[in-house]
C-alpha cells in the first residue's frame, strides 16, 4: 500500500489510541510487522503543547518507520498551525482526527462531532493540506448516528481536497464502541473514491482481517483494541495474508521478553513515578488469558514502584515457565 510517496511494508496499521500508542508501543508493533503506527491524538490548541503529556506524545527520538502524527481540533487555522508544528518535530504524515467519539473531544466540536458539518470538514482539510508539504490523511467514522451515515460524502470531500488515505471505523459516533462494527459503509466508501481506504473496527484475528479485506475491498486494515496486549496480532495477520496459515504462537519466553522490555521502556519514557502507573493497563492486557482469577493483576496494580513491578513480573513468569526435570 502507498500513502503518497511512502510505501508501507505491510497493509496492517496500528490505530491511534490516546494513552496507548506511545513511542514504546508503536515501536513494538512495528517490530511485530505493523506497516504504519499512528501516534496518539494531539490537540491543535497551542496552549497545551508545552505540557509533559504533549511533549511526550510528540517525541519521536530513535523511532524507526514512517512517523505519522494525528491532530485534533475544530479551528482550521489552529489545525494548520498544529500540522506545521508537528512536521517541524519530525512528523512525516499528518493525520486529521474526525473519528474520536469521546465526549470530552466532541463537546469541543472536534473528533467525530465534525461529521455533522461537511463545510467545516472541508475547511479544516484544506487548511491542513495547504499548510504542510507532507501527506495528509484522515480518520473518520461512518457518520454521526445510524440515521446519518454520511461517510461516503465525507470521503468524497476528502478525495477532492488531496487527502492521501482515509481510515474509516465501522461505527457511527453514537455507537461509541458498542455493538458490532459494520463494513457496508466502508465498502461503499471504497467504491466511491480512488484514494486508499483503510478499514477499522473489531479486527481482532487474522481470519477477521481477511474477511474485512475481501468484503470491503479496502487497501489496508487498521488494528486498535485488538492489539492491546497482543502485538503479535500483526505478525499473525501478515503471515495469514501471505500463506493462509497462522504464524506460530509466541513462546512463553518471548512473551516474557516482550512484556519486560515494554514495561522497562515505559518506565524510561515517562519516568518511574508515572511509568509504573501507565504500565499497569498494558500488563493487565498481556496476562489476562493466564491470570484467570485476576489475582496477579490486582496485586500488580497495588505495586508503587518501577523496580518492584519488574521483580513481580519476573516472579510471575518464573512460576509459569516450564521447569527442567
Amino acid at each position: 500500500m502507498q500513502i503518497a510517496d511512502y510505501t508501507l511494508s505491510s497493509p496492517v496499521i496500528l490505530a491511534p489510541m490516546a494513552g496507548i500508542t506511545d513511542r514504546p508501543f508503536r515501536q513494538l508493533c512495528r517490530e511485530m510487522g505493523c506497516g504504519l503506527a499512528v501516534g496518539e491524538m494531539l490537540s491543535s490548541n497551542p496552549d497545551v503543547w508545552a505540557t509533559d503529556k504533549s511533549r511526550l506524545r510528540m517525541d519521536h527520538s530513535g523511532e524507526s518507520g514512517i512517523r505519522s502524527v494525528q491532530i485534533a481540533g475544530c479551528d482550521p487555522e489552529l489545525m494548520a498551525q498544529a500540522a506545521q508544528y508537528n512536521v517541524s518535530n519530525g512528523a512525516q504524515i499528518v493525520d486529521i482526527n474526525m473519528g474520536c467519539p469521546a465526549k470530552k473531544v466532541n463537546k469541543k466540536l472536534a473528533g467525530s462531532a465534525l461529521l455533522k458539518d461537511k463545510a467545516l470538514v472541508e475547511r479544516i482539510i484544506q487548511a491542513v493540506v495547504n499548510a504542510v508539504d507532507v501527506p495528509v490523511t484522515l480518520k473518520i467514522r461512518t457518520g454521526w448516528d445510524p440515521e446519518n451515515r454520511n461517510g461516503v460524502e465525507i470521503a468524497q470531500v476528502a478525495e477532492r481536497n488531496q487527502i492521501q488515505a482515509l481510515a474509516v471505523h465501522g461505527r457511527t459516533r453514537a455507537d461509541l464502541f458498542k455493538g458490532e462494527a459494520e463494513y457496508d459503509t466502508i465498502k461503499a466508501i471504497k467504491q466511491a473514491v480512488n484514494i486508499p481506504v483503510i478499514a477499522n473496527g473489531d479486527i481482532t484475528s487474522a481470519e477477521k482481517a481477511v474477511h474485512v479485506f475481501k468484503y470491503t475491498g479496502a487497501d489496508a486494515v487498521m488494528i486498535g483494541r485488538g492489539a492491546q496486549g497482543n502485538p503479535w496480532l500483526f505478525r499473525d495477520i501478515n503471515q495469514y495474508l501471505a500463506t493462509g496459515e497462522h504464524a506460530a504462537k509466541p513462546e512463553l519466553d518471548e512473551i516474557r521478553r516482550v512484556i519486560l522490555k515494554h514495561v522497562s521502556q515505559l518506565h524510561e519514557l515517562y519516568g518511574e513515578q508515572k511509568g509504573y502507573r501507565i504500565a499497569r493497563k498494558h500488563v493487565g492486557w498481556y496476562i489476562k488469558e493466564c491470570d484467570l482469577d485476576s489475582q496477579f493483576r490486582k496485586d500488580f496494580n497495588a505495586i508503587e514502584g518501577a523496580s518492584e513491578q519488574l521483580d513481580s513480573l519476573h516472579q510471575f513468569f518464573d512460576n509459569y515457565l516450564p521447569r527442567e526435570e
